[in-house]
């Protein structure tokens, strides 16, 4: 039987090939059955490790391509808790069963944009707290799965070992996160061993553009590419960071299973750098799509849209103006040092095996019709 790893076509770099721990572990994974989660504890039990998968809700675990997960050669055992509760409103049972984890990984948050406060303060925030107060009663190392943009609006470069300083976060989602990690922070102060590993935008996988979960950037692109907003608020310089969420996993498994390496260390897991520019000139490629008109933000008045633009706008778009503003950049050595591969290259290819998988499925209208293999883009993946 092959790996299901190494014969996974969404998977770029398989994590059993880096070295880990010797010896399997039991990791308590929050977030199991989420977007990441899921990918991780694919990666964990495909390792020869035990997954303690802490589910709000009971039902199958579903990765990136599609398929139910099935763990193996370790082994997967579900248990039912809340985050939002002291105890993680486990039964005594599962309480003695979590605090025998060699490992936590804490995956579980809340990432819509748009919904109420109390929403990110409840899980991004007390949910980490409880986490934490598992964690530090038996000095459990945690790797924490935080944010990139908990930099906050600004331009330069954004560094690993940056956390507070004064910004101004984007929205509520990233002020969750900025004030979680400073909780994360101050317990690894008070000797709880921690990782912390920062994602960017989350997106499709590096080879293939699938996706499980049409999240982050993609209801905007399907906004933008159906003409349902003309004129977006944004810098032509602006730079979206998009990472393959096959990438984001690889560097979590490996966090967790060479926590010797990583603890005491955050680490940036980033990817491909797009310009709006560069997203501009990609979507033109593309003969069914509109492709957006970014204007200076100080320019744009959104009272100003048509009538039949101005929903869409306030909906969806105005959430992810931070994105188009900001021309920021996130130092990764850190994170390339400790995974062993270079950032990823090639923005512009990347976002089309994103749109080309958009266009298979149909989210994103029908597909183009067949060309010839010499007249398709770098990076497209659409046969």
């Amino acid at each position: 039987m092959p790996d299901p790893i190494m014969s996974d076509p969404d998977t770029s770099h398989p994590v059993t090939s880096e070295p880990t721990t010797s010896e399997p572990m039991t990791v308590l994974v929050t977030g199991a059955s989420g977007f990441v989660g899921a990918e991780v504890t694919a990666r964990l039990t495909a390792a020869g490790h035990t997954v303690l998968a802490l589910l709000h809700r009971n039902g199958d675990l579903v990765r990136n391509n599609g398929r139910r997960l099935t763990p193996g050669p370790g082994a997967l055992t579900r248990i039912g808790g809340d985050i939002t509760r002291p105890g993680l409103g486990l039964s005594d049972d599962d309480r003695r069963l979590a605090a025998s984890a060699d490992r936590i990984v804490h995956c579980a948050a809340v990432t819509d944009f748009g919904l109420p406060k109390d929403r990110y303060e409840r899980v991004n925030i007390e949910g980490t707290r409880n986490i934490l107060d598992l964690a530090l009663t038996g000095r459990t190392p945690l790797v924490y799965v935080s944010t990139a943009y908990v930099c906050g609006e600004r331009d330069g470069i954004a560094y690993e070992d940056e956390l507070d300083l004064g910004q101004r976060p984007g929205n509520d989602y990233e002020k969750s996160k900025l004030a979680a990690e400073a909780l994360v922070r101050k317990a690894a102060g008070d000797g709880l061993p921690v990782t912390v590993v920062r994602p960017s935008i989350v997106t499709g996988a590096t080879r293939t553009g699938r996706v499980r979960d049409l999240k982050t950037v993609y209801p905007v692109l399907r906004v933008l590419t159906r003409g349902l907003v003309r004129t977006v608020p944004g810098h032509h310089d602006a730079v979206l960071d998009l990472v393959p969420v096959d990438r984001v996993a690889d560097l979590v498994t490996a966090a967790a299973t060479r926590f010797h390496e990583a603890g005491g260390r955050t680490l940036h897991a980033v990817g491909h750098e797009l310009t709006l520019r560069d997203m501009s000139d990609v979507l033109a490629e593309y003969p069914a799509f509109h492709v957006p008109r970014f204007v200076p933000p100080s320019a744009f008045s959104a009272t100003a849209l048509p009538d039949r633009e101005r929903p869409y706008y306030e909906r969806i778009v105005s959430l992810y103006a931070p994105y188009f503003r900001r021309r920021v950049r996130f130092d990764a050595a850190h994170a390339e040092v400790f995974g062993h591969r270079p950032a990823p290259s090639g923005g512009r290819p990347y976002l089309r095996r994103l749109l080309d998988h958009c266009l298979a499925t149909g989210y994103l209208g029908p597909p183009p019709r067949r060309e010839p293999a010499a007249a398709r883009p770098e990076g497209s993946t659409h046969r």
